[in-house]
């Protein structure tokens, strides 16, 4: 399993900011609640690799990954890279697309095709995928688990988070 990551973000609940640009920052449309957020990459054997710095929830994991590894650089160029459909988009950003495997995404409803469906052979490549991918699922679940990145985030002072202190 030598050369073969999965990358995925978890994001985990904060207070809910005062200040409202905080707040906007802050809010994950997609929780529905006030979160932050890390990018994580873990090999096949469940264990973490690299655990990014905790950002806003707002920030898309898409995003969040092409500010921590700039797609300029060629980082997948001996590795086999497993992704959901939140990074849509990285095989046209980043070299070596060969080696990143995301799903198939369902086609859009439209007048011309009122019942999308993926056909067999894309369904079949997408179970394959997501046996792969849940991996990084019971990683983030191990993690929990034990009681790492689970908790809401309670300080309010942003230079307290990740011990980044900037005073």
């Amino acid at each position: 399993n030598k050369g073969k990551i999965i990358i995925d973000a978890t994001e985990r609940a904060c207070v809910r900011p005062q200040d409202k640009i905080m707040q906007k920052a802050r809010y994950s449309g997609k929780k529905k609640h006030h979160t932050v957020k890390n990018l994580l990459i873990t090999d096949h054997d469940k264990r973490i690799c690299y655990l990014g710095p905790t950002v806003s929830g707002s920030i898309h994991d898409y995003t969040l990954l092409k500010q921590e590894l700039p797609a300029n650089e060629s980082w997948f160029e001996t590795t086999q890279v497993w992704v959901d459909l939140g990074f849509q988009g990285i095989k046209k950003d980043y070299a070596c697309s060969e080696h990143i495997h995301l799903p198939h995404k369902q086609p859009a409803k439209s007048e011309k095709n009122p019942k999308p469906t993926l056909t067999e052979q894309q369904k079949k490549d997408n179970r394959k995928i997501a046996k792969i991918r849940v991996r990084v699922e019971h990683a983030i679940g191990g993690m929990k688990w034990f009681h790492c990145l689970m908790h809401r985030i309670r300080n309010h002072l942003d230079v307290l988070v990740d011990n980044q202190i900037s005073l």
